[in-house]
């Protein structure tokens, strides 16, 4: 059974429609990239996979373990396993980020039937995950990355990742406003979940980002639709070509 089926799927922001039919097909184990021009649908088709406000679906489906992932409120989604890296996570001022990952880690833990981590144990699992990921754990006692740098935002969003254990990991352009150095922890860490149990979609206009993070499948999307798939070439056909043949085609 897939992991994530989306169908015909349509979707209206406010009077324009941005997904005009998608079809797509994740199997666990697989990393997909999904490539394309800006207004595409890239992000709003990772937008409406984990339920974020503001978007009209006019027909299609959107299945995950075989469930209707539509029916479902964001949280629920969160805790069926479906996790969302922003491209620009946001500021949440007067919240510890320790305290965050703790609430979040086990309000996800009870949903899904497990016992919640005591402090202890917490704080464990956050030392070694954060040590993987070069994140000072003095950053951890500010706010949710308030005063974070991009990089700092971008590998906070991978500790949360790490720590959730989600069975859909959507990474939406991860690699924006990464330097190489930081661009390679990020990617060491995205590297490191790779499971069989465990599917990404990884959202970029990048070849760069795909020589870190290797993927089975690439995607070309243009006006709201999937136009084309194929293996890692196709991601080097775009670098060297760019997109217009196929806008083109769209």
């Amino acid at each position: 059974m897939a992991l994530l089926e989306v169908r015909d799927l349509h979707v209206h922001v406010e009077d324009h429609e941005i997904l005009r039919g998608l079809d797509l097909t994740i199997n666990a184990g697989e990393v997909h990239a999904i490539m394309g021009p800006n207004g595409s649908g890239k992000s709003t088709l990772s937008h409406v996979i984990s339920g974020r406000p503001g978007y009209r679906m006019t027909a299609g489906q959107i299945r995950f373990k075989g469930e209707d992932l539509l029916a479902m409120e964001p949280d629920e989604r969160a805790a069926k396993g479906v996790f969302l890296a922003f491209q620009y996570p946001v500021e949440i001022p007067g919240v510890a980020t320790m305290n965050f990952l703790r609430t979040a880690l086990n309000a996800q833990r009870k949903a899904r039937g497990k016992e919640e981590l005591s402090t202890p144990d917490f704080l464990k699992r956050v030392r070694q995950v954060a040590s993987s990921l070069k994140i000072s754990l003095d950053t951890l006692k500010r706010g949710v990355n308030v005063g974070f740098s991009g990089g700092e935002k971008k590998r906070n969003e991978l500790l949360q990742m790490t720590l959730f254990e989600p069975s859909l990991c959507i990474l939406d352009e991860i690699d924006s406003g990464l330097d190489i150095d930081a661009l390679r922890i990020a990617a060491e860490g995205i590297n490191a979940l790779r499971s069989a149990n465990r599917a990404m979609i990884v959202i970029t206009h990048y070849q760069r980002l795909l020589n870190y993070i290797v993927p089975d499948v690439v995607h070309v999307m243009s006006k709201g639709r999937v136009i084309k798939s194929g293996d890692r070439k196709l991601a080097l056909e775009l670098e060297a070509s760019g997109y217009a043949q196929f806008e083109d085609a769209a």
